[in-house]
């Protein structure tokens, strides 16, 4: 039987993105990205309540994030959901989950001054190899 582990967000950076090189040289670029749902509470009041998302990136997407995306950039994510644990400074053993992404489309408009990134392709584009950057579209609409 398949599986599939697959995530998708969009929501805006809670601050600017920390990047990093491994050993071997390839960049590794850590967000949060903050999501906000509303319903409508038992007393029939609209209630919003925000979950934080941890994602990592790694490679030439690393790269274009940690030179492109700014606190508080309105960003589409997709990825997978990976769980960890390590053990804190007490020894206490703590639970991650992290989004590996795979893809990255900036939202929003130019004019804010905020987007002057490539894009990543969308979906109905022909798979790309590597990290999705190899061939890009020229028509996105920013």
């Amino acid at each position: 039987m398949a599986s599939v582990n697959k995530v998708i967000l969009v929501g805006n950076l809670g601050k600017d993105p920390e990047v990093r090189y491994m050993q071997s040289g390839k960049a590794v670029a850590n967000i949060s990205i903050a999501t906000t749902s509303k319903y409508k509470g038992q007393d029939g009041n609209m209630m919003e309540e925000t979950q934080w998302h941890r994602v990592t990136f790694y490679d030439k997407l690393a790269e274009i994030v940690g030179q492109y995306v700014k606190k508080g950039s309105p960003i589409y994510v997709e990825g997978r959901i990976k769980y960890g644990k390590f053990k804190n400074k007490d020894g206490v053993e703590q639970n991650t989950c992290d989004i590996v992404a795979t893809e990255m489309q900036l939202l929003g408009s130019r004019e804010g001054g905020q987007q002057s990134a490539p894009a990543a392709p969308r979906p109905a584009a022909k798979p790309a190899a590597g990290s999705g950057f190899d061939d890009m579209d020229d028509d996105i609409p920013w």
